[in-house]
């Protein structure tokens, strides 16, 4: 399989120059004009999918404010706290992780301003010893990261026996390298250097990946854009998906 290796005990998967390149944006990160401005336009299409996926996979009650509540949760990749700080208010108890300090230093910060308690961490995901998590989410993290079989191992070490993982990522399709890479980098939609297409994921590859590791993937959705809706859920996995898995000797999410 392409872009995959075998996981082995501790395999690192950070990359230096991906946490400092991130690392670099954290000041703007919360900017909604600024150089995450994309992020922000992601985040509430994203946070659709879960709230669907968590109201599902948990028997929430759909009008409930807190569908977490009780529950514990983990964002892996968490930049400055974007989707950690929602989780949060949706009553999860919730510890976040990323390869770059600068970014866990003004996640820390902006949580403390709006009086949320989340446990931000900086550190190898594999190496910080974290378990038995309802709902772990990484989110535009798989195709940064220098081993993804030994990424995907450690985060299903995380997750309960029950739990959930959701994930989401571009897809390495024609249409990506020319609208994510190519067309979202030169008009400045996009940091320049913040995607490398020839590490994206195919939709396969991290079900492979995935049932390696003892889980099952979910049907994936499609992340699209148009002149009408702007980003939305489609049918459409060219661009970029979102995803649930579970243990696989479970029923799928």
């Amino acid at each position: 399989m392409s872009n995959a290796t075998t996981a082995t005990t501790m395999t690192p998967t950070i990359r230096a120059e991906e946490a400092a390149h991130f690392g670099k944006l954290a000041a703007e990160w919360w900017d909604p004009k600024g150089s995450s401005a994309m992020l922000h336009k992601l985040n509430p299409v994203r946070l659709g999918f879960l709230r669907a996926a968590i109201d599902s996979h948990f028997a929430a009650d759909p009008r409930s404010l807190r569908p977490l509540a009780g529950r514990r949760a983990l964002d892996v990749g968490c930049g400055a706290g974007l989707l950690a700080e929602p989780l949060a208010r949706m009553g999860a108890g919730v510890t976040a992780v990323d390869a770059a300090e600068e970014n866990i230093a003004a996640a820390r910060a902006h949580a403390e301003a709006g009086g949320l308690a989340i446990d931000y961490r900086h550190g190898e995901l594999a190496a910080l010893g974290l378990t038995g998590f309802d709902l772990v989410t990484s989110m535009e993290v798989i195709e940064h990261v220098a081993d993804k079989a030994a990424f995907v191992a450690a985060l299903v070490a995380t997750v309960a026996e029950d739990g959930l993982l959701v994930l989401s990522t571009p897809n390495r399709t024609a249409a990506s390298r020319l609208l994510l890479v190519g067309a979202a980098e030169t008009v400045g939609m996009v940091p320049r250097g913040t995607h490398h297409w020839e590490d994206f994921i195919t939709p396969l590859e991290l079900s492979d990946l995935l049932a390696e590791a003892g889980f099952a993937m979910g049907n994936p959705k499609g992340i699209s854009w148009s002149p009408l809706k702007g980003l939305h859920l489609s049918d459409d996995l060219s661009l970029n998906y979102i995803v649930t898995a579970r243990k696989a000797d479970g029923e799928q999410a």
